[in-house]
């Protein structure tokens, strides 16, 4: 089966300036996830999508393919994802008489991924037969939702001992796997019968704020003091 890796990394961002190529211990952000994903031996294929010439320069350098540059209406702030990896999937489709089979959604955004996490959700959805697998972490806050002047509590409704709730599942937004037909047929990543790839929070840093870079680089640094 064609398994392909794509990873969006559009040059504009509000909240860190040129996050996706900003320096972390040294190498552009982007540089992590694309070294991680040529570990994966499941995928055929590594792709960037980005409209910016200086983040395909050095996704290219990391050993990534960058074969087209993306539109720049596909590249706005308000852009969702879903289309941008239509787009790639219909250039490749197109242009290369490629069809992927199995598309891989990854972050350059999640530097502390580890390859085997990556291979291990996409032998989850053939083993499994699953349409989607999404990477989450469990949860066991308490929630309130407002509503009109006041709040409500959204979960638990019944407060119990923390053994003894059941936890809530969020998506970490570091892995998505998903059959081709489902994304470009069914219009979504997400759908069909879907599996869960459990992960813990210290392996689903994402970078969206100056402080995530301070965290990932603690976790980086004990990482690299733990192999030596």
């Amino acid at each position: 089966m064609n398994t392909v890796a794509i990873i969006p990394a559009r040059g504009g961002s509000k909240g860190i300036p040129r996050k996706n190529i900003k320096e972390l211990c040294g190498k552009p952000l982007i540089t992590y996830i694309i070294e991680t994903a040529l570990r994966v031996r499941e995928l055929d294929r590594v792709i960037v999508s980005t409209e910016d010439k200086e983040i395909a320069e050095v996704a290219k350098k990391c050993g990534a393919e960058v074969p087209f540059m993306r539109p720049e209406e596909l590249a706005r702030d308000e852009t969702p994802t879903l289309p941008v990896l239509q787009h790639a999937v219909k250039y490749l489709e197109e242009k290369e008489n490629y069809k992927p089979d199995i598309i891989v959604l990854l972050y350059a955004t999640s530097p502390l991924l580890k390859h085997e996490r990556v291979s291990e959700a996409i032998k989850l959805l053939k083993a499994r037969g699953f349409d989607s697998v999404l990477s989450v972490v469990e949860d066991r806050g308490h929630y309130w939702i407002k509503r009109g002047e006041d709040y409500e509590r959204l979960y638990p409704k019944v407060l119990k001992n923390r053994q003894f709730t059941e936890p809530l599942f969020k998506e970490n937004g570091a892995i998505y796997v998903c059959k081709r037909d489902l994304l470009m047929k069914e219009n979504t990543m997400v759908g069909g019968k879907i599996g869960f790839l459990k992960m813990q929070k210290e392996e689903s840093i994402d970078i969206d704020e100056p402080l995530d870079f301070e965290i990932a680089e603690f976790f980086m640094r004990r990482r690299e003091y733990g192999k030596n």
